[in-house]
């Protein structure tokens, strides 16, 4: 049976995580830039302007570092597991709620990494749309094909695109350029940019049209893929809502002084309640995803 944690140490502990994912929180404020950029070297109020000797004040220093602070925290929203285990940990008199938060961190970490990508994923998908738009609607309004490309520095469309317009501005390989951007997730429309932009060179068909058509079948898949997640919405929002029913068991039981959390931590019965819970919450979470991915498709699924 699990020793009480003792006070001094958890609450420790719970200072210490605390202080970790403080930059959550932290974010670097415009105001402090701008004064900063407005009083520099101006002897302006005081901890704004230059500090003595010339370097920066406190209050330039505490901007820095709040930015970095935000910087790092907004990468590691995982972190935010260690505390609420603290928190656990302290009202449980356990440390087993620490163990379980520090291996909850690295699948958290996943998860968001998961969300991030398929984030970049649609971003790229809606560049590729407005791209192919772009490009149309300056060929229709009478603009060669290499310098409508050319313009196109800033799309957001991964580390490979930069070398398109490049190509189109000095006379490269365009179609080759598209090809290799085409090979970041959601750039996969490029592909048909490219075999439009091969037949129009070519063969000296109509780019502006091959665009359109491009355009209105990637616009036509997106539509398909968001109309299937709205379906599936309900899905989702009743695993989630299934997923936190012992946690709110929990708040409910502990609001009327029975005590779960001691029972559940302390006890050989409850352990293995907690063990048996946790797998079979586990087990519903897998399933409920199979079946998501299952719906979204083999493509999409590999994503996640």
């Amino acid at each position: 049976m699990p020793t009480p944690l003792p006070q001094t140490v958890t609450w420790g502990v719970a200072l210490l995580c605390a202080l970790a994912v403080a930059g959550l929180w932290v974010r670097p404020g415009p105001q402090v830039r701008r004064a900063r950029l407005l009083l520099a070297g101006s002897g302006g109020p005081a901890g704004l302007g230059p500090g003595p000797g010339g370097g920066p004040s406190w209050a330039a220093r505490a901007g820095e570092w709040a930015g970095r602070m935000g910087q790092w925290g907004r990468e590691r929203r995982e972190l935010l597991c260690l505390p609420l285990a603290c928190g656990v940990a302290l009202a449980g008199e356990s440390v087993l709620p620490l163990i379980a938060g520090a291996l909850a961190v690295p699948l958290v970490r996943r998860w968001l990494e998961v969300r991030r990508r398929e984030a970049e994923r649609d971003r790229r998908e809606a560049a590729v749309i407005e791209m192919c738009g772009t490009v149309a609607g300056e060929l229709r309004a009478g603009r060669q094909p290499g310098e409508a490309m050319a313009g196109l520095t800033r799309m957001e469309l991964g580390p490979g695109w930069p070398a398109v317009p490049a190509a189109a501005r000095f006379g490269g390989d365009v179609s080759g350029a598209l090809r290799k951007a085409a090979l970041q997730p959601g750039a996969e429309g490029l592909n048909g940019v490219a075999a439009c932009w091969q037949v129009a060179v070519d063969g000296g068909a109509g780019l502006a049209a091959g665009l359109e058509r491009v355009a209105a079948a990637l616009g036509a898949e997106r539509d398909q893929r968001d109309e299937l997640r709205a379906q599936l919405a309900g899905t989702r929002s009743t695993a989630v809502m299934l997923a936190l029913l012992p946690v709110l068991a929990l708040v409910m039981g502990s609001a009327l002084g029975a005590g779960p959390l001691r029972v559940l931590l302390h006890t050989p019965a409850g352990i293995g309640c907690l063990v048996l819970g946790g797998l079979l919450e586990c087990a519903g979470i897998a399933w409920t995803r199979r079946i998501v991915r299952a719906a979204e498709g083999p493509g999409r699924g590999r994503q996640t």
